[in-house]
């Protein structure tokens, strides 16, 4: 099974490299573009027939060691 894994700051914590491409994006003639934030992506193949169980092994690798969860929140999908 394939999932993809998205991590991204909190709202409410400071994006600066968010920002810093935002300022880019404006400088190079994107005027419409209000915010960015930036984040992470990650795709992960699992060798595991349960969906649950899946899951399951998703989940703790984010809580673990691909998120900070003080400051990150993670959100990941099904793809095959």
């Amino acid at each position: 099974m394939k999932f993809e894994i998205f991590v991204t700051l909190k709202k409410e914590v400071l994006d600066p490299q968010g920002k810093a491409i935002e300022n880019a994006l404006k400088n190079i003639g994107f005027r419409n573009i209000e915010t960015v934030r930036q984040g992470k992506y990650f795709s992960i193949t699992i060798d595991e027939e349960d969906i649950n169980k899946a899951k399951h092994i998703v989940d703790s690798a984010c809580k673990k060691l691909l998120s900070n969860e003080t400051i990150e929140e993670y959100k990941f999908k099904l793809v095959k």
